[in-house]
């Protein structure tokens, strides 16, 4: 009120201008508490964050080692709030680990790594020469940390060698090693936060072989009740998903509908719009398991529409495609082959039966001779699927062998399912046609 009066002052004796209604009316709605002069929530959030940026800024010294710990904490919350977000925060977290391990502190570079515990669902990396630094740099990390002391620290670079090491299955399993002694660590230590990292990294190293969604389960179910108990809701939604991809590779839709519902409440809540990609593209592959083939082109079609600027490059690289060239094979459906299409990553087993279907079963029959397994991740059963049909086709048994060996402990799921995304039907189908090769004499 006092800034009134002297506006009001102001006017009638500098400026000899009388005050107008506008200003009665707002000294009225002072006196008055009027609800529309109350800071809405959006305003009182960005005023506290420009007075705590201000803060930092003015208190902490540029050259503070505190700075490289806040930027990785801000890029974990950053990560989460959408696609650019995603994007700046990949790139500014690699920065700040560099940063730290030129200033050769090890248990400096362990806190800025170890801090980004995004919760990671898809196998597949976004940017896999990062993933690669960042496994190198942790190990060497670990190496570094003196012996005996800082377990959750190392607990925590060995859950960060699980998660980006996603897709494969280095020599030694050296990622499938670490996952188990970060949960053994987050176990012992009774420390939550730490548990549902490491059981993520679990997650990433649960593919030696076709067939564990029912594995795959359990970690999701775990995490899930932790993350729910201590009001985690990051990872609450990360263990939905899993379990939902999980539900998904044994065609129990209604249970994967339970938990996709319960992911899109959690995201709406927190304002985490990324969770709708997965819970999009779910509903795609339950249409498309479950109606003609048109229906579910289309809804893979729409689904793909979410990935515009999702920010995750390794899960919308050449998946529209994979998951159109699935839906015909489990349908019987004639494969087409587009020389523009962008298959990303899935080239080396999608390759030959395009080829195939150009006609060109000499160059088919070339690449598959040499053609290597699948990573190991959400969509290995998948491609193993392509490669069984492939070899049917030109008649290399020895691939046949290879695919049926690796496809039977899968012989009661959908094929492709598990990731939650795309199906090309189920196993079995795909195993029976490799029997039914088998019994045709060789030529």
């Amino acid at each position: 009120m006092s800034v009134l009066r002297r506006a009001r002052q102001l006017l009638r004796e500098h400026l000899g201008v009388e005050p107008g209604p506008r200003l009665h009316r707002t000294e009225q709605d002072i006196l008055r508490h009027a609800e529309h002069l109350d800071p809405g929530p959006s305003d009182t959030a960005a005023q506290v964050w420009a007075e705590a940026t201000a803060a930092y800024e003015s208190m902490v010294p540029l050259r503070a080692r505190t700075r490289l710990e806040s930027t990785a904490v801000l890029m974990r919350d950053l990560a989460v709030t959408g696609g650019g977000g995603l994007e700046a925060a990949r790139r500014h977290r690699a920065a700040a680990v560099a940063a730290a391990e030129q200033l050769g502190d090890p248990e400096l570079t362990a806190r800025v790594i170890g801090v980004y515990d995004v919760p990671a669902v898809w196998t597949r990396c976004d940017d896999p020469a990062q993933a690669d630094r960042l496994v190198a740099t942790a190990e060497r990390t670990l190496r570094l940390l003196p012996p005996g002391a800082h377990e959750a620290a190392r607990a925590r670079l060995l859950a960060t060698v699980a998660v980006e090491s996603r897709g494969t299955l280095p020599d030694g399993k050296r990622a499938l090693q670490a996952a188990y002694q970060a949960v053994e660590s987050a176990r012992r230590l009774e420390d939550a936060d730490l548990l549902v990292f490491a059981l993520n990294g679990l997650f990433m190293q649960s593919f030696e072989r076709t067939g564990l969604a029912a594995r795959r389960d359990g970690i999701g179910a775990e995490i899930t009740e932790v993350a729910a108990r201590h009001g985690l809701f990051t990872y609450e939604v990360l263990g939905r998903l899993i379990r939902l991809q999980a539900h998904c590779a044994t065609a129990d839709f209604t249970a994967a509908e339970r938990h996709a519902a319960a992911a899109d409440a959690l995201a709406a809540r927190h304002e985490l719009p990324l969770v709708a990609v997965f819970t999009a593209w779910y509903r795609a592959l339950r249409t498309a398991a479950t109606e003609p083939p048109h229906v579910g082109e289309a809804a893979y079609r729409e689904a793909a529409k979410s990935l515009d600027g999702a920010g995750m490059p390794g899960l919308e690289q050449g998946l529209l495609p994979l998951a159109l060239l699935c839906l015909s094979l489990h349908h019987g459906l004639p494969v087409t082959a587009d020389p523009h299409t962008d298959w990303g990553s899935y080239e080396p087993w999608v390759r030959p039966l395009l080829l195939l279907a150009e006609g060109r079963d000499r160059d088919a029959v070339r690449l598959l001779a040499d053609v290597s397994s699948p990573p190991g991740d959400l969509l290995c059963e998948a491609l193993w699927c392509l490669l069984a049909r492939a070899a049917i086709q030109v008649g290399d048994r020895a691939l046949m062998r290879r695919a049926r060996s690796a496809l039977e402990p899968a012989r009661g799921e959908l094929a492709g399912a598990a990731s939650g995304l795309l199906t090309a039907g189920p196993v079995a189908d795909h195993l029976d046609a490799l029997a039914a090769a088998f019994t045709v004499a060789p030529t």
